[in-house]
Order: structure tokens, then sequence, then C-alpha cells
């Protein structure tokens, strides 16, 4: 908790000195409710606090954000939205294209957003040229998280190959630990899958199939190869994962009690809250074989239509505070995550941040950043939620990875 209560201490200085305007309390729907998640939204919440903008909590429970999300439709039709609400990707727009959010152009102009906020992200925060959310952050979905411990006593350098990593699972597996931590959720299988998809095709195969949808690429060769990745990364999971929250599986890796984890980086910030450091205690590293490419997704809090204009003050100032360099630092360095902004420095962010940071730029610049299929930013919820059934399926031995392969075109021509 140091390092937060030193961010904090930054962000409310620097807040203290702007004037405040007239505003009332935010209700804010959201699904960050693990420890480290926690932690860094109290960085959100006493930035506003601050500021004379209490925060009426409304979390709800599901790393993915689909509880949230049919919570929210429930508000919307009741007539009685949240002030804010954390979204991902397509949902952003499918809800803008409803007529359903606030316009922030004022706030953006004002802060100069268009200029700092890469293209990627700025695909999803604007609706017909509008401003109509604030990105809080850029994840990237393709990251290993190990416990250097659990790899120094059994000899494993950190592998640099798909049959590299085979070969570290294997090992720990015959030491009679578990090699890999998994929840058995779709979003989670999901969130591994994006990994496996670009270690086997990179960048350019992964947007064949689940950006373009080509048929071919969802049901060829490839595809199969992924899905037989994914029957080998199963051979290594403990017989519980069924059901298991993300932030649970960390749990075995910050405990070696398993070597592995594939997760985004948000699994970052439950190693910190442990105490943990990277480099010494973890190691974090691209999913072997994906090297070069970024598979992102970018929370956001969108603002929903409001009446009152103290309602409109405090949506433009929370959405001025999420967009502060100097917030965007602090909640980053807590959250495991990068900043949504290209003008923030990494001088406060360890290893794995400095890391996260220097692949998005080389990603985005060499055309290998990638909207991530499990969390919403390459198709929309339709498809998405396709794929997502037949990958779960799949990975709970339902059928094999011939069968899969054709299931996952068949169900995208469907959906789409």
């Amino acid at each position: 908790m140091r390092i937060i209560g030193k961010k904090m201490s930054v962000v409310l200085a620097l807040m203290a000195s702007t004037s405040m305007a007239q505003a009332e309390d935010v209700e804010v729907l959201h699904w960050w409710t693990s420890g480290g998640e926690a932690a860094a939204l109290g960085v959100l919440k006493d930035t506003l606090k601050s500021q004379g903008i209490g925060w009426i909590d409304m979390p709800v429970s599901g790393g993915g954000g689909e509880a949230a999300m049919t919570t929210l439709r429930a508000r919307v039709t009741a007539g009685n939205p949240p002030t804010a609400v954390q979204m991902l990707g397509f949902d952003i727009q499918d809800w803008a294209a409803e007529g359903a959010l606030g316009n922030l152009d004022d706030v953006a102009a004002k802060e100069g957003w268009d200029a700092v906020v890469p293209p990627a992200l700025q695909a999803f925060s604007k609706y017909d040229g509008h401003w109509i959310a604030a990105p809080v952050n850029v994840h990237s979905t393709n990251w290993v998280w190990a416990n250097k411990a659990v790899l120094d006593g059994l000899g494993i350098a950190q592998p640099t190959t798909w049959d590299e990593f085979v070969a570290a699972m294997q090992k720990v597996k015959d030491s009679g630990k578990t090699a890999l931590a998994h929840g058995g959720q779709p979003w989670q299988e999901a969130t591994v899958f994006d990994g496996v998809v670009l270690s086997v095709g990179g960048t350019e195969f992964y947007k064949k199939a689940f950006v373009d949808l080509d048929p071919e690429a969802l049901g060829g060769a490839q595809m199969v190869e992924a899905f037989k990745r994914m029957e080998t990364l199963h051979s290594f999971t403990d017989a519980n994962f069924s059901g298991r929250d993300w932030n649970l599986a960390s749990a075995m890796v910050i405990n070696g009690d398993a070597a592995f984890q594939i997760m985004g980086d948000w699994a970052k910030g439950e190693f910190l809250k442990a105490g943990k450091v990277p480099g010494t205690d973890f190691l974090c590293f691209r999913v072997p074989g994906t090297d070069g490419d970024v598979s992102f997704n970018s929370d956001q809090f969108a603002m929903f239509k409001v009446d009152s204009e103290a309602a409109k003050a405090a949506q433009a100032q929370m959405a001025a505070d999420i967009m502060s360099p100097t917030f965007q630092s602090a909640f980053n360095v807590v959250k495991g995550s990068v900043p949504a902004r290209t003008d923030v420095p990494n001088t406060a962010f360890d290893d794995c941040g400095k890391k996260g940071m220097a692949d998005l730029a080389a990603a985005s610049a060499s055309g290998n950043l990638v909207g991530s299929m499990a969390h919403g930013h390459a198709n929309r919820a339709a498809v998405k939620n396709a794929i997502y059934d037949v990958v779960t399926a799949a990975f709970n031995g339902e059928y094999d990875a011939e069968t899969a392969a054709k299931n996952l075109a068949d169900a995208v021509a469907a959906a789409k």
C-alpha cells in the first residue's frame, strides 16, 4: 500500500490546486472488485472526493463485465441509468448507437485528447466523431505470469517458444505442482485463446479470424492448431479449475502453488498488492510465440445522458480527472495496465509496466496492435459470445480440435 499512498498524495496535491465545479455525486457501475482492482479504483474515488464529488459505488462482480452489462441493461430499461459506467470496446459503440451516452467534446477539446489518445482507442472512445467515453488505461491480454521461485527451483528458464513453454509446464507437472493456474469461466478461456491464436499465426491471422471474420481462417488448419494448443494447456490445469475466479488463479501463482498463469496485465495488480516484486518474485512475459504482437483492451468510463447541470458537471470533472497525466500514471502503476495517453512518462512504472508501455508503442508502430476478441475489441457482442461458446466447450473437451474449428466458423457465420 506504500506505492498507492505515495501516488495518491501526488494526485490529490495536483487536483486540490484546480478549481472545483459545482457538481453532485456520481454513481459508478463497474466490475473492479478484486483486491488489486479495488486498490486502483480507490485512486479515482479519492481524487473526486478531494473535489467535493461523492462516489456512489455500484460494483457488479465478474471479471469480464458480462454481469455488469446485464445489470446496466436493467437499469436503463427502468429509466434510471448510472452516472458513469465502466465499459469495453464495442459495448461503448452499441450504447452510443442507442443514443444513451452523453457528449464529452467540450472537456476533450479543452484538454487536447485528440493529440494524446492513440487512434486505436479513439475508435471506441468516439461515436460519429464525438467523444462519448474517457479511457482509463490500456490492458493487453497475451501475458504469462510466473512464480520465479518455482521456476528457479526446477531449473526452468523463461520459455521463449511454444515448445519450450510446453516443456516447462511438463517439468512443473512432473514435480507435483500445478503447471497452469486457470479459472474455468468463458471469458478466461477466451483470454487464453487470444494469446494462443496469436502464437499460431501472428497478427495477420488473428485479424483475419477475429476482425475480418474470414471463414477460412476461422475453420482452417491454423485454427485447428490453436484448438490443439488449448487441449495441451488444459492438460496442465488442476482438477478444480472450473468456475474459479481469475484472481484466485493469480493467487495460486503468487503463493507458489502453481507456476504459470495466462492472463491480462490486470493480474499484476494482484502480485503488487501481495507485496511481490517483478523480476525478483515473479516474471512477466508475452505468451511464447507472440513477441511483437499485442492484443489490447481499454477500460473506459462512458457517461450516460443526464438532465441536471450538476450531474453534467460531475461527469465532466470525472472525465477530466481520468485523463489527467498524473492520474493516468498513478492509477496504472497500481492497476497493472499502461496509460491511455502517449505523453505519460514511464518513470513511475516497474519493469513489467515499462515493458508493457514499450510493447504497446512498438506494436502500434508496426501494425501489430490488435483489439482483444476476448474483451470486446475485435467484434461486437453477438460474435464475441458465439466465439466464447465454442472456445469454452472445446476447452472442456466437448469436441476435438477439428470439430471445434468447424463449429467456430459456423457459429460466427450465424452470429454475424
